[in-house]
């Protein structure tokens, strides 16, 4: 009796490539396309082959969708340039260009910052100034006038926002961004679109195919039976997780907004719709996609629906679509969670940049309390990463700012972290005694006193405070914050992003209050316009812009001269003094050693601390230019002081 065996998964792959390949090869125009395109379908279908059985292996028609794939990210390669495609095999060339010394980024709205597009492309010369190579531009796409969520609900993510220009003005700005070295970093909003999106258009109708792009119920009980594991996430603004929909008479998943409506991921047809604009994007000129509310993407009853492990499968899934179609397009994680789930989305398959919430709370945490135990603990655990990918390390961006720790660590060091989110909230919100800050809530809760806070940098580390007060002791101290924040981002190892405003010090605008669309969303406060005599300003001797932008540029200057703050690794350190933060930088046998004085007073290290870091020699502050002498037995640091320290013999 003969046994018969299973057929392997290699042997599944082989086989189903063989049926699929030859529908491919007939719509090659050359075999040098066709050569150049299988090249990268052999190395990476295995891979998109087991993400999306896993998937969706179990319907029917799971052949039927995975060949429109394979003709969707062929018909993407076609499309592509040939200057992208030059792009793409320079980066498999050089996969770590991302995480260079060299990499500045920061993110901007195209109208409060130009007004337009084109207008964007004539700022070249001033993002070349500050010494930009990554530019994220903020949602620009087609979205509903009244209800856009700041523009991530997406109409149509083919059309750019006519306000801001047309798609022909995207790419010409890409190309443009290109020549001059500064990648082009777009939104990919793809949880959900908006209510005034095609497919919802069609949904409305009651067509039977669009209904299923979205979690559509007419049964109520059908809604309860997920709401009952779910979480509000603005509770202060709308109820439940689920909108009523009068004209189609259902149920519509809205996990954001009632405007917002979920996609349905458990349909095949909606992975291959949205595999189909990830690309599109890409050709577009997009370099780097920020993937928005990642954790949200698959539904699964009985289960909160965030964090679930066919979430990391969809995005692993179009990772290898991209990588056979547009293999230089990277993708950046927006994962606004608890840390354990942050990491779970970076690696080279899925998310090769993540933004690091975690380092943003722990640095305003740090200001505030003047004491780094919470982030060196938070940081020890959390901060290392695979080698081949790279945070995106911000200090505040376009959003609130949440108070993202473990609570865990929290209470090993005796901290109540319900009290402490309390007291962080209160203090940038100025309503703690003492405070410098001059923040304002977000979706706050009167009853349990849970609130966000927002801001611009300015404002949050008391510059508002020393200017209304004529104060230059203050002045010069806020100053000093910003200059600290930004010397640990720029060096503990990622790529640094400004948010722009901030590298000039500007302050709240609290003009949304007067406006009916904006003022029950006080995130406006931290968007603000800059015209062009706010950027002249930088070169006004004296005056707090020139003071924060030269001082960016310094550290910037200093750390394109050392390949250590690039690709290399970080050890985040205990240095003996509560008040000051330290880790080390390594790559090859070159060594860095930073510390930071999270104090507005002198503090100091031993000498055996650094000892312990550098067995001998002098340390040389690459900032300062200058040797560093211990008094005492100790190094002294001045308020806010950082130093990066290279020992030489």
């Amino acid at each position: 009796m003969t046994l018969s065996v299973a057929p392997s998964f290699e042997y599944d792959v082989q086989r189903t490539l063989n049926r699929l390949q030859p529908g491919l090869q007939q719509r090659a125009k050359s075999p040098a396309e066709w050569q150049a395109f299988e090249q990268n379908l052999t190395l990476h279908f295995p891979r998109l082959f087991g993400l999306l059985r896993s998937l969706y292996g179990d319907q029917y028609d799971f052949f039927y969708h995975l060949e429109q794939i394979l003709h969707t990210a062929f018909s993407s390669w076609q499309a592509r340039s040939a200057a992208l495609k030059k792009q793409d095999k320079q980066r498999a060339a050089n996969p770590d260009w991302f995480r260079s010394e060299n990499m500045l980024g920061a993110a901007c709205y195209v109208d409060l910052f130009a007004g337009d597009l084109k207008a964007l492309q004539e700022k070249i010369p001033y993002f070349k100034e500050l010494g930009l190579t990554y530019l994220h531009l903020m949602p620009l796409f087609k979205a509903p006038a009244e209800n856009s969520d700041g523009g991530y609900a997406v109409s149509d993510y083919r059309q750019v926002d006519p306000a801001l220009g047309t798609m022909a003005d995207l790419k010409k700005l890409a190309t443009a961004l290109r020549k001059e070295g500064i990648v082009m970093v777009l939104d990919f909003v793809f949880n959900h679109t908006s209510d005034e999106h095609a497919w919802a258009e069609q949904a409305k109708q009651g067509d039977t195919e669009y209904l299923n792009y979205y979690f559509c119920f007419e049964d109520r009980a059908e809604v309860d039976s997920y709401e009952r594991t779910l979480r509000e996430i603005f509770p202060e603004i709308r109820k439940g997780c689920f909108t009523w929909r009068e004209d189609m008479q259902r149920w519509v998943w809205t996990t954001f907004n009632s405007f917002q409506w979920d996609l349905n991921y458990r349909n095949p047809a909606v992975f291959n719709a949205m595999a189909g604009e990830l690309l599109y994007l890409a050709n577009a000129g997009a370099d780097i996609l920020r993937f928005d509310a990642l954790a949200f993407v698959w539904k699964e009853k009985g289960t909160s629906c965030e964090n679930l492990p066919q979430a990391h499968a969809v995005i692993q899934a179009f990772n290898a679509v991209a990588a056979i179609a547009a293999p230089g397009l990277l993708f950046k994680s927006e994962a606004i969670v608890h840390p354990d789930e942050v990491v779970k989305y970076i690696g080279r398959d899925e998310c090769q940049l993540s933004y690091n919430p975690l380092l943003m709370a722990m640095l305003w945490n740090s200001l505030a309390t003047r004491k780094v135990r919470l982030m060196t603990h938070s940081l020890q655990q959390r901060f290392p990463i695979a080698d081949d990918c790279a945070w995106v390390n911000y200090i505040r961006c376009h959003d609130d700012i949440g108070w993202t720790f473990d609570d865990a660590i929290a209470w090993q060091l005796g901290i109540n972290p319900d009290h402490h989110r309390q007291f962080l909230n209160r203090y940038y919100t100025g309503q703690f005694e003492g405070s410098f800050a001059r923040g304002v809530p977000f979706q706050e809760n009167p009853q349990t006193g849970d609130c966000r806070v927002a801001g611009m940098l300015g404002s949050l580390v008391g510059l508002e405070k020393g200017l209304e007060e004529d104060n230059a002791a203050v002045v010069d101290m806020a100053i000093r914050r910003i200059l600290l924040m930004h010397a640990i981002i720029f060096s503990i190892g990622g790529v640094p992003l400004l948010y722009m405003g901030d590298e000039l010090g500007l302050l709240n605008d609290y003009s949304y209050e007067q406006d009916p669309a904006k003022r029950n969303d006080s995130r406006w406060v931290n968007r603000v316009a800059v015209d062009e005599a706010t950027l002249a300003q930088r070169n006004v001797q004296g005056s707090v812009a020139e003071r924060v932008f030269g001082g960016l540029q310094h550290l910037l200057k200093v750390r394109r001269q050392w390949p250590v703050l690039g690709a290399g690794g970080t050890h985040i350190l205990e240095t003996g003094n509560i008040h000051v933060f330290g880790f080390t930088r390594f790559r090859d046998d070159e060594q860095l050693l930073v510390l930071a004085n999270f104090s507005e007073t002198p503090q100091s290290v031993s000498q055996d601390f650094i000892r312990g870091a550098y067995s001998h020699a002098d340390l040389f502050d690459l900032l300062q230019g200058e040797a560093v002498p211990f008094a005492e037995g100790r190094l002294l640091l001045a308020p806010y002081e950082v130093f990066w320290l290279q020992a030489r013999s």
